[in-house]
């Protein structure tokens, strides 16, 4: 018999965000003892301290800084994931973009997809967490990315992600994937079903959930007046 699990949701801090309940058919993937099956996509802090994602994923269209990285840290009450480049950034700050976040504590650093296998592999000579690098393609070459050292893989390849995913799990089927779940409960479930380990969620941003609490202002505030 399922029991039923206690909860308490404070009353100032009821209000967050939860990720889709269907990313807990995810069979996740243990990081130093503790299974992770949803990653938030976001380096927002009010965000990071209002949902409850098992881990962050700290990756963003610019060159990695450790200012960031400190900020999402500092931020995060859970584990995270640390963007390092790999895209525009390469060679040797990447490295030491690496070093600098898990001195810092993150719990795994991950790589963009142009990231050349030699640099991988110097990554797994240097730090002693996860090396994760992003695929949005099945015509990567997987097994040269584990060769290099990758511990597992990131999919990101927006609609076609599970066909990507699908596609790796064939050849690899014991390989760690994270890969984005798409917006919907129904994408998500078929990334999870095409062999994905944990999903990566992105929520909706400030400005958006802030607009729907300045709407609800508005109209008690209507009612109020009579309006």
């Amino acid at each position: 018999m399922k029991q039923k699990v206690p909860e308490y949701r404070g009353i100032l801090r009821h209000h967050f965000i939860e990720v889709p309940e269907v990313i807990h058919e995810a069979s996740g993937i243990r990081f130093f003892g503790r299974r992770i099956r949803s990653l938030v996509f976001s380096t927002d802090a009010a965000i990071i301290r209002n949902i409850n994602a098992d881990a962050v994923i700290a990756v963003y269209p610019f060159t990695p800084q450790p200012a960031i990285t400190h900020a999402v840290m500092v931020a995060a009450d859970m584990p995270v994931f640390a963007g390092v480049g790999g895209g525009v950034t390469r060679g040797p700050r990447v490295i030491n973009l690496a070093m600098d976040a898990e001195f810092q504590g993150a719990t795994a650093v991950v790589v963009n997809a142009p990231t050349e296998n030699s640099v991988i592999a110097k990554l797994k000579m240097t730090v002693d967490i996860p090396v994760v690098v992003t695929v949005v393609s099945e015509l990567t070459d997987i097994q040269a990315r584990l060769d290099a050292g990758a511990d597992m893989l990131n999919v990101s390849g927006a609609s076609r992600t599970p066909e990507i995913v699908r596609t790796i799990r064939e050849k690899f089927p014991d390989v760690p994937i994270i890969a984005t779940g798409g917006p919907s409960e129904k994408t998500i479930l078929e990334t999870i079903r095409a062999g994905a380990n944990a999903i990566t969620y992105t929520p909706p941003s400030s400005g958006e959930l802030f607009r729907i609490s300045m709407d609800k202002y508005r109209d008690a505030q209507a009612g109020v007046s009579g309006v």
